[in-house]
């Protein structure tokens, strides 16, 4: 990203007001785009990056910023993230994540609240035992029998599902680990 990025005229480095704003311009439209609206135009900045340069540069510039924010970084960590870049484009990032940093945070909470509009309303769980089966005389093995009542749409939809002591484990380490994304985005 840094010798990439560096190609756009920094603020100090420019006297000519017009370029200089054409970096903070651009780190700008990059969040608007990840916060859903117009993302910066290839047009724009033809005369910059070549089209698969263009590409690196609009796709590393939004990583940073996603995830700055999405593992909340404080401003030293997302500091040394982009240490590579001259001072004048490690103050531009800055200002504009330390600005934005909010409404890039709602629009990440958004994004994977989009993903799909279903809420758990209520569930309920019984151990059995399964001690055979039409293949295996003596099974003697734990299954937990998972019941859903999950709400889409104004709708509840009732969902079972049966598991075994490893599923059921699965189930406990993916639970565990959307947790911590979770609060991660606290």
């Amino acid at each position: 990203m840094a010798r990439l990025l560096e190609r756009l005229p920094a603020g100090r480095a420019i006297q000519n007001y017009k370029l200089c704003i054409a970096s903070f311009q651009f780190l700008h439209k990059v969040v608007d785009g990840i916060c859903g609206r117009a993302y910066p135009r290839y047009q724009d900045y033809g005369n910059v990056w070549s089209l698969s340069e263009w590409m690196q540069v609009l796709e590393e510039t939004m990583m940073y910023f996603k995830t700055a924010v999405g593992k909340n970084m404080s401003d030293e960590e997302a500091a040394q993230q982009i240490v590579e870049l001259s001072s004048d484009y490690q103050e531009a990032i800055t200002k504009c994540l330390k600005g934005r940093k909010e409404e890039i945070r709602n629009a990440l909470v958004e994004n994977v609240h989009a993903i799909s509009s279903a809420q758990l309303q209520d569930f309920d769980w019984q151990l059995k035992l399964a001690l055979s089966s039409d293949k295996i005389s003596m099974l003697q093995m734990p299954l937990l029998n998972l019941d859903l009542d999950v709400r889409e749409n104004g709708e509840i939809k009732p969902i079972s599902i049966e598991m075994n002591k490893e599923e059921l484990q699965n189930l406990i380490n993916a639970l565990e680990a959307a947790n911590k994304v979770v609060l991660q985005l606290k």
